[in-house]
């Protein structure tokens, strides 16, 4: 059976519930994750690991102490539950951060088998994953690997990866004054299209890398554009779902860069990619997106796409102004991402569909392989101490 932490939302409840239904038993949703004051050697380690990565964190002493206190019986008591039940698969939505970040270190400290769920970048699939999410997925790094599994059939070669994208719409605004409706002017010469994220996000917290923030990406743009050929610039839009405008860190860097920086807040996010010359990102699903408008993107952070040939990664501020020089040599190997796009679609993202109540249901055969890839990987890590050992 599985055991999952509630979602709260149709959707995400309905993925737990349709993978659950795929397994032997019935699944066990747990509205909320429990406390234990009985701790393990390992309490400590896992709940700063957790509380380092919380997209909340309290200002206060007190308030720090209260979270960390909460977190370290989060885990003592996933770690005991799954120890109990070792039979059970932990499942929950992404569990990279805080209190689901020890409640999936708890199942796996306990040998059990974990699948993480995520939204996925493409309409009709949802991420499941036994390693994690975004750039902790499982998907090999290696292009070689891509290639030489196309190799096995024409159908992986071919162009049928490209249906992925024929109902992608750009995200709903929740933003007043980031818009997504009209075309891009014209003759506004060539540009680099750069999505920002949302600060707050785990891709930004977890993966921004050298950046380290979507401040720090744009302070890096900065400095970077002046390096650009005459007549290009680099166009930024807003996450038209971030809470809070980055307009003081705009300014910062506008100033810095005169007229090599334009923020359109205001035009379609994939008109904008579609008109430009490339998509630059830390990470965002955007750039992978982009291959369907066949752009070169440029990515800054950890990405599970940021492949040589698939796209051009860049690791530091001198790559980055290199590469906003030779920007009229962006290049990528529309082979390799034939054969990318088609794992995506033929093997690594699950279907859903949506019931007439809103509920995503996934399918039935692509559940039951998830879960045995699971139970297979969590082969290869063996609990930890036994309650035995407990103190």
């Amino acid at each position: 059976m599985i055991a999952y932490l509630a979602g709260w939302s149709k959707k995400k409840d309905g993925v737990f519930r349709s993978v659950g239904n795929a397994d032997v038993g019935k699944p066990r949703r747990l509205p909320f994750i429990g406390l234990s004051m009985r701790h393990f050697a390992e309490s400590a380690a896992r709940t700063r690991e957790a509380l380092a990565v919380a997209k909340k964190k309290p200002r206060t002493a007190f308030g720090k102490w209260l979270k960390y206190r909460l977190i370290w019986a989060q885990y003592n008591w996933s770690r005991r539950y799954f120890s109990k039940h070792p039979d059970a698969l932990a499942m929950c939505w992404n569990g990279l951060t805080g209190s689901r970040r020890a409640f999936m270190a708890g199942a796996r400290d306990a040998g059990a088998a974990r699948l993480f769920a995520e939204l996925a970048p493409f309409p009709g699939r949802v991420t499941l994953d036994h390693s994690g999410v975004n750039a902790q997925n499982s998907l090999p790094r290696e292009a070689s690997f891509y290639t030489d599994w196309a190799g096995q059939s024409a159908e992986r070669r071919a162009e049928g990866w490209r249906t992925l994208g024929e109902s992608l719409t750009a995200r709903a605004s929740r933003r007043s004054d980031v818009g997504q409706g009209g075309e891009l002017p014209k003759d506004v010469g060539n540009f680099l299209f750069c999505p920002l994220q949302v600060p707050n996000d785990s891709q930004i917290t977890l993966f921004a890398d050298w950046v380290q923030s979507v401040e720090g990406m744009l302070d890096a743009l900065a400095q970077a554009a002046k390096h650009l050929p005459n007549g290009w610039h680099i166009r930024i839009k807003e996450h038209p779902s971030a809470k809070s405008s980055l307009a003081v860190a705009l300014s910062k860097a506008l100033a810095k860069a005169g007229p090599r920086l334009i923020v359109d807040n205001q035009t379609d996010t994939f008109a904008q990619v579609a008109a430009g010359r490339g998509v630059i990102t830390i990470n965002s699903s955007v750039g992978l997106q982009a291959f369907f408008h066949d752009k070169p993107v440029i990515t800054l952070g950890e990405a599970f796409f940021a492949i040589p040939g698939l796209v051009t990664p860049v690791g530091n501020p001198e790559d980055l102004a290199r590469t906003c020089a030779q920007v009229e040599s962006l290049w990528y190997d529309p082979d390799l991402r034939a054969a990318f796009m088609n794992y995506l679609d033929q093997v690594y993202y699950p279907k859903v569909i949506e019931a007439a109540d809103g509920a995503w249901i996934v399918d039935e055969s692509d559940a039951r392989r998830k879960l045995a890839q699971a139970r297979e990987a969590a082969k290869a890590t063996p609990p930890l101490s036994q309650p035995g050992a407990l103190r």
